[in-house]
């Protein structure tokens, strides 16, 4: 087990480490390959993803590698897509040859890229909350799935706003459709009717004709799920400009990107594994750092970029225990290694996944959230009960 904290070398250990040669000169760089949507729907957020995979390597480089050897990122940009992914994934398996995948992206990104990620047999940590259940030996997940994390919603509008009715709105791809799926059966099963149903392309952008038919539903609640980032965006201005003023949930909405909002985002719901309020030395010391790295052009941490930041400490974690980067010795050791990271200690050993600590939170008037409450260890149910 290690643990991510940041510690500040001396400058006699660093010039022991320089003096031995703690990369030797002849020693390959470990390649951690970074597809993301710089482009497209993600845009919004993959900056802050880049960065948090960034003062990850720095640390580890600082630190002496990864078994004596430096590490370095590709980050190539999938356009948020699934015809920008096959060429991404396809680039950094196939012609980069990265010893592993660390990303976020969209499921239309993800579920393009696994063909190339099975071919070359390439160990792949996906970073993004996502509608579950998408298996495949070489890949694992460190984020949240809708068991984990449409309940705290759903049951705090029923209890606390008294939602005997919702209206679902989302992205029309499978994260959007597979999301408010979940949620459907889930608020059915507690009693709560759902009173209308909406989607638009994953680039869409007009919600008008969406917003009349949620006006003339009139239900007690709304919940949305959409692509991550300018489509959260779009969609939270127009229900503002259009007066909607209902207690809203939003399933896709992080803190970087209720920050670009500003003021639309206000009293929004969320649920999280990670807000930055989090109390804890090990998120303290994670702020500093990426305060400090980062300064003015920090982008707001969130619950999209710090699982990426814990997975390449993960990787590390693997290929120490494994002592090679062979993924035949890195698969399986994934599933038994601990990060103590910002989120607390995360482990991906429940078919591929990981229980998390969640929290149901609301936006605030200044961007920040605000936590109401506190779920430990969530367990997130089946997903592939073929992998151990």
């Amino acid at each position: 087990m290690f643990k991510p904290r940041i510690r500040a070398l001396s400058l006699a250990v660093a010039l022991t480490s320089i003096s031995f040669g703690v990369f030797a000169q002849d020693s390959k760089p470990i390649v951690i390959g970074v597809p993301v949507g710089l482009s497209g729907a993600n845009s919004v957020v993959a900056p802050s993803v880049v960065q948090s995979a960034q003062l990850a390597v720095e640390e580890i480089n600082a630190a002496g590698g990864i078994l004596g050897r430096k590490v370095q990122l590709e980050v190539a940009d999938d356009a948020s897509g699934a015809v920008g992914a096959q060429k991404a994934f396809d680039s950094l398996i196939f012609q980069k040859k990265v010893d592993v995948l660390i990303s976020m992206e969209t499921s239309a990104a993800r579920n393009a890229g696994l063909p190339a990620v099975a071919k070359g047999k390439t160990p792949y940590i996906y970073t993004s909350f996502y509608e579950g259940r998408s298996c495949s030996p070489y890949m694992y997940v460190n984020a949240w799935v809708p068991e984990q994390q449409v309940p705290p919603i759903v049951d705090y509008f029923m209890k606390e706003k008294s939602a005997k009715t919702i209206f679902l709105i989302g992205s029309d791809y499978a994260f959007g459709r597979g999301m408010l799926a979940f949620t459907k059966q889930y608020a059915e099963s507690k009693g709560v009717k759902v009173v209308g149903e909406e989607y638009l392309p994953m680039d869409g952008s007009d919600w008008t004709a969406v917003i009349s038919k949620l006006k003339a539903a009139k239900p007690d609640a709304i919940i949305t799920s959409t692509a991550g980032g300018a489509p959260n965006v779009t969609l939270t201005k127009q229900l503002r400009a259009a007066g909607v003023n209902l207690p809203y949930g939003n399933l896709a909405v992080d803190e970087g990107t209720a920050k670009s909002m500003g003021t639309d985002a206000e009293g929004i719901y969320i649920s999280a594994s990670y807000v930055t309020g989090i109390d804890s030395p090990a998120n303290k010391t994670f702020l500093a750092a990426m305060t400090k790295k980062f300064g003015a052009d920090l982008k707001t941490p969130n619950d999209l970029s710090v699982p990426q930041y814990e997975a390449v400490y993960a990787y590390k974690a693997a290929v120490e225990q494994a002592k090679s980067t062979d993924s035949a010795k890195v698969l399986p050791a994934l599933a038994e290694v601990k990060v103590d990271g910002p989120r607390g200690a995360i482990v991906m050993n429940k078919q591929h996944h990981s229980p998390l600590t969640m929290y149901l939170a609301q936006v605030q008037a200044d961007g920040s959230v605000k936590v109401i409450s506190t779920f430990k260890d969530v367990d997130p149910g089946q997903q592939c009960p073929a992998l151990k």
